[in-house]
């Protein structure tokens, strides 16, 4: 097996797949995307942004989610957050209707802080 290979398989990824993130993804692949250049969208209320969000994070709460393409580029990856995962999916859903390369990121900000991802409080 190739190293590319080996790569792709190690990432979720097979020979066949495009360029498009999966629907969902985990923390450690959120932060090499987010090294790589994606843009990190935060989609938590307000009140939640405060107590703590990631340094680069762009924030448009779900309900303004309309708002959301006004503050990215069509052409970067766009890896969603929330407190869990469960808002963050309606908002890469959202975002891939309207042509965004988007991914939710599965276990929200916790599991972003766990894997290493910076919070400033």
């Amino acid at each position: 097996m190739s190293l590319s290979s080996s790569l792709r398989r190690l990432l979720g990824r097979t020979e066949t797949d495009d360029d498009t993130l999966r629907p969902t993804i985990g923390a450690a692949r959120a932060l090499e995307l987010v090294r790589d250049g994606a843009a990190l969208l935060d989609v938590r209320e307000r009140s939640e942004w405060n107590t703590g969000h990631a340094p680069q994070a762009v924030h448009v709460p779900l309900g303004e989610i309309d708002k959301a393409p006004r503050r990215l580029k069509q052409d970067t990856p766009v890896v969603v957050m929330c407190a869990s995962g469960m808002r963050s999916r309606s908002a890469a859903k959202h975002l891939r209707k309207l042509g965004f390369d988007a991914t939710s990121l599965s276990g929200g900000i916790g599991a972003w802080q766990s894997a290493g991802g910076a919070v400033r409080r």
